[in-house]
């Protein structure tokens, strides 16, 4: 199965991914990284289908998609 990793810390909020995720499964967490950004985060790994959408259109090589 497809599973998006994060590297969080990376992450400046940009919501850029969750606008590219077609199955809305990008979100951004509540919890904030050492920058003070909300990071992004996946809300349900087991529906992801491995489009990488949402890493190709981070601007910071945040998201990477494991199949």
């Amino acid at each position: 199965m497809p599973r998006p990793d994060f590297f969080q810390e990376r992450c400046k909020g940009c919501e850029l991914c969750t606008v590219a995720c077609p199955k809305k499964l990008i979100v951004m967490s509540s919890s904030f990284n050492g920058k003070g950004y909300t990071f992004a985060t996946c809300r349900d790994e087991s529906e992801c289908v491995g489009c990488a959408l949402c890493g190709k259109a981070c601007p910071d090589a945040v998201i990477e998609i494991y199949k």
